[in-house]
């Protein structure tokens, strides 16, 4: 058998403990191997296994580790790595939650999924200097609607129709004594990473429209329309986030930087 064959047959029967050893798979003595491999197999399952509860601690918590395991095994063998890099596998993991029949009743276990993933690009995502507040102060007013800006290579926005952040944060609280009522309806969360540590911020009315408007290079005249299309969007809020959130890292007015 080619040498690409026996590769392709080797990797397809690790993450298949129905599939036969494959061929070529012998002890030092020249004789067929089937329990080292069988400890192999398992090994790599596991190693996946526990990169997925790494990677997705709050989604583990949520359903608990058991469970969580033996649905993490599903995924492994239907989404082996395509990458040597562990800490980027379980890109598929959000899309595999919404269409596992077990989970269906937890509705925002897929956003969770996802915050928890955007989290771990943000981590990971290469380093920029944001601007401080005083990079407003340098634009004519006359002249701000034309403004674009450059958000942070870590800034991510989800939106999501589940009171996600809310979620998260009950689940990442110290003790029971700060867990609150969750709140109703959806909320929309910016996930950066300005300097060391992500941090997840609750967006206002608008403001996921908005952030994203500018980070797909819209004029703040043009995003502020955006935010708009929301009832009770607010452009000074929305504005004042953007600076706190220290999420620019460059400008341009006409073109101009």
């Amino acid at each position: 058998m080619p040498l690409e064959a026996t590769q392709r047959a080797f990797a397809g029967a690790l993450l298949d403990p129905e599939a036969p050893v494959p061929t070529g798979v012998v002890d030092p003595e020249g004789r067929p191997a089937p329990k080292r491999f069988a400890v192999y197999r398992n090994n790599v399952t596991v190693s996946l296994i526990e990169a997925l509860a790494t990677a997705f601690p709050v989604v583990e918590k949520i359903v608990g580790a058991e469970f969580f395991a033996a649905m993490a095994r599903e995924f492994v063998r239907a989404h082996p790595p395509t990458s040597p890099l562990l800490m980027f596998y379980g890109e598929a993991f959000p899309a595999f939650l919404a269409a596992f029949e077990p989970v269906k009743h937890l509705a925002y276990l897929p956003d969770m999924a996802t915050l928890e993933q955007l989290r771990r690009r943000a981590y990971h995502a290469r380093d920029a200097e944001p601007l401080g507040p005083e990079f407003l102060a340098a634009v004519p007013p006359e002249t701000l609607g034309t403004l674009r800006v450059t958000l942070h290579p870590a800034a991510h926005i989800l939106q999501s129709n589940h009171p996600i952040l809310s979620i998260w944060e009950w689940n990442n609280a110290a003790s029971s004594d700060q867990q609150t009522a969750l709140p109703e309806g959806g909320e929309h969360v910016l996930i950066t990473r300005p300097e060391l540590d992500v941090e997840l911020r609750r967006l206002p009315v608008g403001g996921a429209h908005f952030l994203e408007a500018l980070q797909s290079g819209a004029a703040l005249g043009e995003a502020a329309a955006a935010g708009a299309a929301a009832e009770g969007f607010d452009l000074t809020t929305n504005i004042t986030g953007l600076i706190e959130s220290r999420v620019v890292t460059d400008f341009t007015v006409d073109g101009a930087a």
